[in-house]
Order: C-alpha cells, then sequence, then structure tokens
C-alpha cells in the first residue's frame, strides 16, 4: 500500500485534531478575510485526494468501540470483510497473546485495577495501520492507551441501549464486567462507562435492539463516508437557482460558515443542500430511554459535521446549555392536561421561554466556530421573549470570548409586555445591549435584513472596527437545530411514558409568529418522527393561518394589531421561505419571485399543487383576545394550572382543529410570569399592581402549578442600571447606534 509522505501525514493530524471548517471560513466579507490566517493553499486538494486514491480508510484504523455486548468484534469482522482488509481483536489477538492467557484469567490474576493498567500498557504497545480494530469494552478507560491507538484511527462509537447490553450479556450468562465493584450493579457500571466512550470517539452508530451485525456494519461504513466526505455536506441560499449552483461550486457554504454569515448573500436563507438526515425507527426506538441531554447530543451530531464541531466538543457544548441553568432536570417535560393533550414545556430555561433551548446552545457554537481574528457583533430583532433569551446566553460565554463577541438586540418599544421589557432590560451586560426602537417587530426584522444586505455599511465596520455582523435570530439555520430536538424529544417522552408504542402518531399545536418553532416540528417528521399534522395557531395578527387555508399571503393594509401573546404578533414570518423552498422541491427562483412580489406588491399567491402540498402538513387556526383569556380562565379552573397567552391561542386552536383519534402536543412556549397582567385580568383578579415584582408575588400566593418562574423574580429583584437605548424608527438612525456601541465595546483595528 502506498505510504503518505511526512508532510501529508502531519497534513492529515491537523485535521483530527482542528475541524477542518476553522480553517477554511469564507462566510466573512472579503475585507475580514485579510484578518485571518492565510491556509495552505494545497490543503483542500490533499484532503480530498487522499480519500480518493486509496480506499475507504487508507492506512488509518476503523477502531470501534462500545460496551461488552455490543457486537464489536462481529461488526470489525464483517466490516473488514467489506473493505478487504485485516481485522484485529484486542482481546484475542493482542491481549489474550502478550500474556499468555486467557482475559479472564488475568482479571481473575490481578483485579479490577491492576488489570485495568495492564490492558492500557499492552494498548500502548499496539501498532496496526489500515485495519479494523475492535477494543475491548475497557479500553476506553485508559487514557494514555487511546491516546495512542486514536493518533492513527477513526474512533467508532457503537451505541447500544443499556437495557439491550443487560439483556445480551444475560443470554452470553455474563453478570460481571471489567471494573464493577461488588457494590455496584451492571447497570450502574455501564452507565458509568459511558463517560469514557463519549471522550474518545469520533463517530456515533446508534445500534438499537433488533439490528443484525450486518446492518450495524453497514451502518459504520455510511458513517465513516459521512466523515471523510465532509465537503458533501453543503448549504444553498432559499433564493438560489439550480443552475447557479454548479457554478457556485467555488464559495461552498458549510455549517460552521452560515452560523456566522446568518443570512445568505441574496436575501434567501440558508438550508442543507441535501436536507435534513434521516433516523430510521430502530435509531429513535434507541433513545427512547436516554435523557434530553444525550438525545441532544445524537441528533444534533447527525446535523452538524464533525468537522466543524467534533463531537467531544459537541458533548461539552450541550452539556453546558441544558444544565443547571435549567430549573427542570428533564429540560423540555411532557405534561398530561386533559383528555389527549398534552403540554410540552419549554419554559423551564433561565429567560422562560421556549427560545432559551437554542440561546443557551448557539452561542458557544457561534464562539467555537468563529475565526479569532476578527470581532463579532450579533443583531437581533425581537418581539419579545428572543430579546433577554439572547441577552443572557450571549452573556454566559467564556471571558475571552465576550471580548470578541457582543450582541444587540432591537425590540418594538411600545410592542413588548412590561415584563419582557423589564427582562431584557436587566439581562443587559458588557457584551449585551437593549435598543428600543419606535415602530413594530416587521420594521426591526426587516431593517436587519437591510443592514445585513449593505456592502458598503458592513465593509466599513470591518475595515474601521475589524468587526463582522452576524444573525442569532431564528433566520439562523443554528437556531433551529435544537428545537428540532424538543420536538422529537416530546414523542420520545409520550412513548417512554407507555402513552403510545413507537410509530403510532401524534399531532403538534404551536403557537406561530415567526414559523421558526412549527418549521421545527416538520423537519423532526422529515427526520422519522411521526408526526401526522401541525397545527398553526395564531392570535389576530392571522396572516398564516389565511395562507394555510387559502394560499393568498396578502400584507396590504395590514398593521400588527397588539395582542396579550406578543411573540406571535408577526406578519412577515421570516421562516415561511424555508418551508416552501421545501414544498416547491427547492425551486430558488420560484421562491425569489415570490419574496420580490411580497416586496413590491405587498402579497403573493401559491399555486394549486403548491397549496395542497402544504395542506397535507399544515392546518391553521386563530383565536381572540377574548377566547385566549377564557382558555386561561377555563383551564386553571379545572386543573389549576396557569397557561401563558401564546399556549393558551394553542389550546384554543387545538380544541377547535383536533379530530381526537391520536394525542396532541401543545408547545407551551413560555412561562405565564411573562404575562402577569393579561394572567391576572384573565383570572379575574380586580386589583393589579403596576409593579412587575408585585404581580408576580401575587400570582405566587394563588399557589398555582407550574410556580412562578425563579429566574424571572431573580431578574426583576436585580436593582442594576435601567438605562437602555431608545431609536427611532429610521435606518440611519439604527446604523449609527450600532457604530457608537461598537466604538465603545471594541476598540479600532488602526
Amino acid at each position: 500500500m502506498q505510504k503518505l509522505s511526512t508532510a501529508q501525514q502531519k497534513m492529515f493530524h491537523v485535521v483530527q485534531y482542528q475541524p477542518l471548517r476553522l480553517i477554511t471560513q469564507n462566510s466573512l466579507s472579503s475585507m475580514c478575510l485579510k484578518l485571518m490566517p492565510s491556509r495552505p493553499v494545497a490543503f483542500a486538494q490533499i484532503w480530498k485526494s487522499w480519500f480518493s486514491s486509496y480506499s475507504l480508510v487508507g492506512n488509518k484504523n476503523i477502531i470501534l468501540m462500545g460496551p461488552p455486548g455490543a457486537g464489536k468484534t462481529t461488526v470489525g469482522r464483517i466490516v473488514g470483510q467489506k473493505l478487504d482488509c485485516p481485522v484485529i481483536d484486542i482481546d484475542d489477538d493482542v491481549l489474550e497473546t502478550t500474556w499468555n492467557m486467557s482475559v479472564s484469567e488475568k482479571l481473575q490474576d490481578v483485579g479490577n485495577e491492576q488489570f485495568l493498567e495492564e490492558e492500557g500498557k499492552a494498548l500502548l504497545e499496539f501498532s496496526a495501520s489500515g485495519s479494523v480494530i475492535s477494543l475491548t469494552g475497557s479500553n476506553p478507560m485508559h487514557a494514555a492507551g487511546m491516546q495512542h491507538v486514536k493518533k492513527n484511527g477513526i474512533v467508532v462509537y457503537l451505541d447500544v441501549p443499556t437495557t439491550v447490553i443487560m439483556s445480551r450479556l444475560k443470554s452470553m450468562k455474563v453478570d460481571r464486567i471489567v471494573g464493577q465493584s461488588p457494590s455496584a450493579s451492571l447497570k450502574d457500571i455501564l452507565q458509568f462507562r459511558k463517560q469514557f466512550y463519549k471522550r474518545w470517539y469520533d463517530i456515533r452508530v446508534l445500534c438499537g435492539g433488533d439490528i443484525t451485525a450486518e446492518v450495524a456494519a453497514e451502518k459504520v461504513l455510511d458513517a465513516v463516508k459521512r466523515y471523510q466526505n465532509s465537503e458533501l455536506e453543503t448549504f444553498i441560499s432559499t433564493r438560489s437557482s439550480r443552475s447557479g449552483r454548479s457554478m457556485e461550486k467555488e464559495s461552498d457554504k458549510y455549517f460552521s460558515d452560515v452560523v456566522t454569515q446568518g443570512l445568505a448573500s441574496d436575501g434567501g436563507l440558508f438550508v442543507p443542500e441535501k436536507g435534513v438526515p434521516k433516523f430510521t425507527a430502530g435509531d429513535w426506538e434507541s433513545l427512547i430511554e436516554a435523557t434530553y441531554v444525550e438525545r441532544a447530543q445524537v441528533i444534533l451530531e447527525r446535523c452538524i459535521h464533525p468537522a466543524d464541531i467534533p463531537a467531544s466538543k459537541l458533548a461539552q457544548i450541550i452539556e453546558t446549555a441544558y444544565g443547571e441553568n435549567f430549573a427542570c432536570s428533564k429540560i423540555a417535560p411532557v405534561r398530561h392536561l386533559t383528555g389527549n393533550q398534552f403540554l410540552l414545556e419549554l419554559f423551564h430555561g433561565p429567560t422562560a421561554s421556549f427560545k432559551d433551548f437554542a440561546l443557551q446552545l448557539v452561542p458557544h457554537i457561534f464562539a467555537y466556530c468563529i475565526p479569532r481574528s476578527c470581532n463579532y457583533l450579533i443583531l437581533v430583532a425581537t418581539s419579545g421573549d428572543t430579546g433577554s433569551a439572547v441577552l443572557d446566553g450571549f452573556s454566559r460565554l467564556h471571558d475571552a470570548d465576550r471580548q470578541r463577541i457582543a450582541v444587540m438586540i432591537f425590540f418594538p418599544e411600545d410592542g413588548v409586555s412590561p415584563i419582557q421589557k423589564s427582562q431584557m432590560i436587566g439581562c443587559q451586560k458588557e457584551n449585551a445591549w437593549s435598543v428600543g426602537v419606535k415602530s413594530d417587530f416587521d420594521f426591526c426584522q426587516t431593517a436587519i435584513k437591510q443592514i445585513f444586505t449593505n456592502s458598503d455599511y458592513t465593509g466599513f465596520l470591518t475595515v474601521e472596527y475589524g468587526t463582522a455582523l452576524a444573525a442569532a435570530n431564528s433566520i439562523n439555520w443554528a437556531r433551529l437545530l435544537p428545537q428540532i430536538v424538543y420536538h422529537a424529544s416530546a414523542y420520545l417522552d409520550l412513548v417512554h411514558q407507555d402513552v403510545i408504542p413507537f410509530g403510532s402518531p401524534v399531532d403538534v399545536c404551536i403557537p406561530t409568529g415567526n414559523f421558526g418553532n412549527i418549521l421545527a416540528a416538520l423537519y423532526a417528521k422529515m427526520m422519522g418522527i411521526p408526526i401526522r399534522k401541525c397545527i398553526c395557531a395564531s392570535n389576530e395578527n392571522n396572516v398564516l393561518t389565511d395562507l394555510i387555508r387559502t394560499g393568498v399571503y396578502d400584507l396590504r393594509g395590514r398593521n400588527i394589531i397588539p395582542t396579550f401573546s406578543p411573540a406571535v404578533d408577526i406578519l412577515k414570518s421570516s421562516n415561511l421561505e424555508r418551508y416552501l423552498h421545501l414544498v416547491a422541491n427547492e425551486d430558488g427562483q420560484l421562491v425569489t419571485q415570490l419574496y420580490n412580489q411580497l416586496e413590491n406588491q405587498g402579497h403573493f399567491q401559491l399555486q394549486e399543487d403548491l397549496l395542497k402540498t402544504l395542506q397535507r402538513d399544515l392546518v391553521a387556526g386563530w383565536c381572540s383576545e377574548e377566547d385566549c383569556l377564557a382558555a386561561i380562565h377555563s383551564v386553571y379552573s379545572t386543573t389549576g394550572y396557569i397557561l401563558d397567552t401564546h399556549t393558551a391561542i394553542a389550546k384554543v386552536v387545538a380544541d377547535r382543529l383536533q379530530d381526537r383519534t391520536c394525542p396532541i402536543i401543545i408547545s407551551s412556549t413560555a412561562h405565564y410570569s411573562k404575562f402577569a397582567p393579561a394572567i391576572l385580568r384573565a383570572l379575574k383578579i380586580a386589583e393589579i399592581n403596576q409593579n412587575p415584582l408585585s404581580q408576580l408575588h401575587l400570582l405566587s400566593s394563588y399557589s398555582p402549578l407550574p410556580p412562578v418562574h425563579w429566574g424571572l423574580l431573580e431578574t426583576l429583584k436585580k436593582k442594576g442600571n435601567e438605562h437602555y437605548q431608545v431609536c427611532a424608527a429610521d435606518m440611519s438612525m439604527l446604523m449609527s447606534t450600532i457604530e457608537t456601541l461598537i466604538q465603545n465595546h471594541f476598540m479600532r483595528v488602526h
């Protein structure tokens, strides 16, 4: 077999330990690129030619790792046969040969602790290339040994549910494994070992209970191919034409690019060119017993290539995002409400809304993906909940990242609730600022889009301050991924609670404004979660209801009506563009025509075939202010549970549109504490103090379910600086405000 040169080997080791995409950033303007260290010109060519010139792995090893009973030896043999390469079983071919005794004899001879040391020592002396290697279940517990074998291999984790492993070991009459003390159960030691597997793997392969070794081997090969072919996981704009894509391969966009760039240069939104990944029923079933964090990691690993974020780093980010900052250990619990209705509680994060799921995670992803040589200012438009969630999320970055990453939110000065405004002002930090705009949300959102596409202005900020602009609104692809996770997790929770068997359908009902949350549910459906219908619930700003029922999207003569549910007081739903691109079979030209017509004439109408496709996924309804308050009162009177105003909209629409033939999961997108005046009015409490903190104390006195939100109480108790910027609805004023705040936070580059 042909060998790589020393230079090529060194180059490949860079790929192993530093994500390729960090070197191939092309999302910045050409001016900002000049601030970045240049990469070796031949790097990408070496990467591509190396894999095309050799077999699937070249002289690298495929290293199979997993618990005892995972099938590493059998799967390894099949993989080796398919690749026509040597197969090495560490137990049989290394340990027993080295020790001249069986593994069980060695364990009995030296005991657990010494066995692990001896096993690791044998691994350190082992060397191979171009082989399939099956590790022992305990190899990953020896750090030096694993570092040694990982240097020349791709580590594949055969992830088998613990219940399946225990069943297999029982059938093999194995009741104890290495490292298990007399006081520890087999289940406990298997759980304990997971932390070591998580530390070392490059790729995870889900192996559910009924999977055969042959199928597992095919999944291993598919996963390794994906790992190698990182250049295939590209993103396109919703407005790009098919003919134009083939000509733009020089400027392919990858995950790390779209995270930092946010909006495509043609004004469209980024979507994965090959669509979202598909999971088999067995894949999903293997996650039924998993925790929320474990589910999130599995799903996000399939959506984010390890060349962008390696699995071990992604695990750290996810554990940071969904840890003690969430009040409920289940993170996104599903609660039975009444009849066939269930609530997906998405308000246990630090700022009490579903936005926390994305915005506790995305800042860390963003900080990892961006180059170190440029400052970044995140611009965000919010109709309420996004603002405090963005401010809180980016203020939790590590100190060094806060020095180079700042965030500025724009909210309608008179279009959010008093508590939401107090929360946004209270969440301001040294790198996180709030700006009230004397207009509505649609103006804020449109203004940010115009700023991003103003190359003269963005170029000036880059040259003058070394600062690039980025978006954290739901137009950013990374914002959608965590929302897919909680929709999938909710379904798996119903299966785990024996409400339904896996494969039985559910409906979901989601209060919808900017279309991101319901789009994430549709993506979960495409990935294999058995969602039957997505019910789009609107308030009196019911433009989406009209579109879904008639195919007409008409903004002419419509102004936003302020309601008790401000997060859905939206007429221009940004993420709708992604869905129309999907149902139009990725016809970017059609999407461009529709949105040009919307921009120029204020309306568009979908073709009949497109509308029929849309209506296979979606149904829609809307709720009046009176019905919203009545639903809150009714549910509290019968159950003691308080819905927030957005969840109440979804409850009303679900009652009207569900057919009761399957469970329906209602997304509870915010905690009622954020809308205390409306809740107190709904509960017919006459005396309402204007002080937000007093309102929450009054609600708390009723011993409601769930309790008043802890994070919101803490924020309102702070007597911090209440100063914030207020700006006229004028583009030049907004741009001036942005520059002033950049001056105060980032130094000039000359």
